[in-house]
């Protein structure tokens, strides 16, 4: 069944849906459980890429963050970071509720090389007593894009604003697809474009005006991380130094093409890219799009769209933005579906290659692109981002994911270009590379997915 787009496209802080926004809202689901019991102390164990990269994807303060009751979409960075320096400094967590626990080095256990079975992004939360009784325990599984399972309940444990935006498991939707193959089935069934297929299924649980403000909502975070990431100078934290680039580049491009002359296009596309990522790697908020490490490339090409298309007349550009978004979401969802977008679990490939995947099929169909097309431009942006590994420097979200969602974002506008100056008939499709992409992930070294033990990560010396 295709999951829905506002699932698919959240609102959360950086710099990691999967290791950031997915713990804070399983820290926020066991605190929900355990409110009203006579908790006296709360034992964090982190498994897998979330013990061997949580320090630099900020995962345990994420979690701690969750048991205080915060959540993904609403909190301030700024106020979360001043209350874990407070946790720090008194060594007290206040958990939802108010309940008071202390927080001792004792009670955060880091597991690296433990992978548990159903996912290699697991945490275990445990609840005592004054006697140290376990009144409560929980495994949860960050899964990608800020979705999470539990060993308890196998739907989603998300805030209840993301579980109202989801679709339905059954057969409430007039459309259900969770292949490239059905969802062109739909579409001729129907005689409507993907956009208009999906839609269809979302207004099963919102109404069709409903669902327009709240993807313009999204267009408008997307933009806003973009604002305020070309304002801020100095480096991005984490100890590697990176230089912030965004600001400098975006008073360069101001003097050197101030009316967006298409020879620029490209570097404007890179600098959006950028300039969200950057933002990402600082803990500012950003959308998952459809995970917070490939979060620049839609905006950047949902930009490139709406400034140099000129298919989209000025009186239409939200309605290009309701139907870009709503294409990579019908292609965003198969591959929850069929295959990853967890870099933990497939590499960076199911990362940023689901995420130029699903901006070239945006892409395509706001250009005027059939159905045929846009399943095209979403099968060639895919292709060429196989056995993309996930090594990122330090274990932070910066070296080299910020550049990889520039270069991703004009190979995903290169695809959708590509696949309209065919008739879309071509000889892989995109249930095959989403196959391949699955199988390729399954055959990769762990140290290759989002471990910070191979690859660019042991390569380059941090000192």
């Amino acid at each position: 069944m295709p999951v829905s787009v506002f699932d698919l496209f959240s609102v959360g802080i950086g710099p990691s849906s999967s290791h950031t926004v997915g713990p804070m809202r399983a820290g926020a689901s066991f605190a929900a459980r355990v409110a009203g019991a006579p908790v006296a102390a709360v034992d964090v164990h982190l498994y897998g890429s979330l013990a061997s990269t949580g320090h630099g994807h900020g995962t345990l303060g994420a979690v701690l963050a969750g048991l205080t009751g915060s959540d993904p979409e609403t909190v301030d960075p700024d106020e979360m970071a001043a209350s874990l320096a407070e946790t720090e400094r008194t060594g007290q967590l206040r958990l939802a509720g108010g309940t008071v626990v202390p927080l001792r080095q004792a009670d955060i256990v880091l597991h690296p090389l433990t992978m548990l079975p159903r996912h290699p992004n697991a945490m275990r939360l445990v609840a005592r007593d004054a006697a140290g009784t376990v009144l409560d325990e929980e495994t949860y599984y960050s899964i990608g894009g800020g979705f999470v399972t539990s060993d308890g309940d196998a739907a989603p444990a998300d805030t209840a604003a993301v579980a109202e935006a989801a679709i339905p498991v059954d057969d409430a939707v007039p459309y259900p697809f969770s292949s490239g193959a059905e969802l062109l089935a739909a579409c001729a069934a129907s005689g409507l474009p993907v956009s208009g297929v999906a839609l269809a299924n979302e207004t099963v649980t919102r109404t069709a005006d409903e669902v327009r403000a709240g993807l313009l909502h999204v267009h408008d975070v997307m933009r806003e991380s973009v604002e305020r990431s070309i304002r801020r100078t100095g480096t991005l934290p984490g100890g590697l130094e990176v230089r912030r680039r965004a600001a400098n580049w975006y008073e360069q491009l101001l003097r050197d093409d101030p009316h967006h002359d298409p020879l620029f296009a490209m570097e404007w596309v890179n600098l959006t890219a950028m300039a969200v990522n950057e933002e990402n790697a600082s803990g500012g908020r950003v959308v998952t799009a459809p995970t917070n490490g490939a979060a620049g490339i839609i905006p950047a090409v949902l930009s490139y769209a709406l400034t140099y298309a000129s298919e989209v007349a000025p009186d239409e550009r939200d309605d290009a933005v309701v139907r870009f978004l709503l294409t990579a979401g019908a292609v965003g969802s198969i591959y929850k579906e069929r295959a990853s977008i967890s870099g933990a679990e497939v590499g960076c490939q199911g990362e940023v290659g689901s995420a130029a995947s699903m901006a070239a099929a945006g892409l395509a169909e706001v250009l005027g692109g059939t159905p045929e097309q846009v399943e095209n431009a979403a099968e060639i942006a895919m292709e060429h981002n196989l056995g993309l590994t996930c090594d990122p420097i330090g274990g932070l979200v910066q070296i080299p994911c910020i550049e990889r969602n520039a270069i991703a974002a004009n190979k995903a506008i290169n695809a959708a270009r590509m696949a309209l100056r065919g008739d879309g008939v071509h000889h892989v499709s995109l249930d095959q590379v989403v196959e391949t992409m699955r199988q390729t992930g399954a055959d990769m070294s762990t140290k290759y997915k989002e471990t910070a033990m191979g690859g660019l990560a042991v390569n380059v010396p941090l000192c």
